[in-house]
């Protein structure tokens, strides 16, 4: 659990940098880099997620 918070916040993180540069540079390929990370980061989330209500499930069934 600590682990993917730790994962999940650096994504994060490294999304929000990439921006930055963009930002700071003008150069469209850290806009690019920004929403692949960012992309994966709500794909790994939604998968977390997904574990975590199957988790509750299965003791219901």
């Amino acid at each position: 659990m600590v682990a993917f918070r730790l994962v999940f916040g650096l994504l994060l993180v490294a999304g929000i940098v990439c921006f930055a540069l963009y930002v700071g540079t003008g150069q469209t390929v850290w806009r690019h880099r920004g929403l692949i990370i960012i992309k994966w980061t709500v794909i790994a989330a939604l998968g977390f997620f997904a574990v975590l209500i199957l988790e509750r499930l299965v003791p219901m069934l």
